[in-house]
């Protein structure tokens, strides 16, 4: 459940890169297939009882919203689209990926939506309703990236951001991405992680390298070094990126970890496998 955590620098992460590859991928006519394995509820109010418990938000969201004119493409972007979910000038509610992705798609664009909880695949229903471009599907999104692929579209964006609550979703997530490969090579393909355990990522890290699948890159994010408790950091593994996404995050993940962090803050981004 999201809740707690809509809007904390780990959302700040995924939703900015996400929100350049959509960007880069609707600049061509033809129509895109956009995949969401763990969609969750798609919008969340961050005046809730959830998102107040421990107020995650403030690590993320919050201290980029007095944003200025002036921010590079990868803040300015995403501000965008929070500003343009919340409606005011004050800060009171948080996008998901399916409504972000429902914005930037356009109508011969089309989507898939997978969460398995039922309440939070009730809320998701009624976020994304009216909308024939989106099918919702209340099942196991890690077969869904395999059953859906490859899209009569030809052309497609999955992202898979599984909870990890289940310490197996490290190994299967590289499995399942292996196999939606071998389906669908050319497909972009982005994978959120969260560190928790350095060891765990590591390991995830070199299954990606020894995958055979060619054209990775990872960026991370981090407002603690390793060593505290708790989730420090997360990323995001893209398969397939936009050509023009590493030099944007090498220019300007670094401005975002300043904004977002302390002087324990990190960023990492890397060619992690060759084209």
């Amino acid at each position: 459940q999201h809740g707690y955590h809509a809007g904390h620098f780990a959302d700040v992460l995924k939703h900015s890169v996400s929100i350049q590859i959509l960007n880069y991928l609707t600049q061509k006519s033809k129509p895109l297939f956009y995949l969401d394995t763990h969609a969750g509820c798609g919008a969340f109010r961050l005046t809730g009882p959830q998102a107040q418990k421990n107020k995650e938000y403030e690590t993320g969201i919050s201290r980029l919203w007095q944003g200025s004119a002036q921010e590079p493409t990868l803040i300015s972007d995403y501000l965008h689209w929070i500003k343009t979910f919340n409606q005011t000038t004050t800060l009171t509610h948080y996008p998901g990926s399916p409504w972000l992705a429902q914005q930037i798609l356009r109508p011969q664009d089309r989507l898939a939506l997978y969460e398995r909880h039922p309440r939070e695949y009730q809320r998701l229903q009624q976020n994304m309703r009216n909308d024939a471009r989106i099918k919702t599907y209340q099942t196991d999104g890690f077969q869904a990236c395999l059953s859906q692929l490859p899209p009569r579209e030809k052309r497609g964006y999955i992202l898979m951001d599984p909870s990890y609550e289940v310490k197996q979703d490290y190994q299967t997530v590289v499995e399942v991405l292996k196999k939606a490969h071998r389906k669908f090579s050319q497909g972009t393909y982005a994978l959120w992680y969260p560190v928790v355990d350095r060891f765990r990522i590591n390991q995830l890290e070199k299954a990606f390298i020894l995958s055979g699948i060619q054209n990775i890159q990872l960026y991370e994010l981090g407002i603690k070094q390793d060593s505290a408790q708790g989730m420090t950091s997360s990323g995001m593994i893209v398969i397939n990126p936009p050509w023009t996404l590493l030099k944007t995050m090498k220019t300007e993940l670094p401005i975002l970890s300043r904004r977002i962090s302390d002087s324990d803050g990190f960023f990492r981004v890397e060619q992690l496998v060759a084209e």
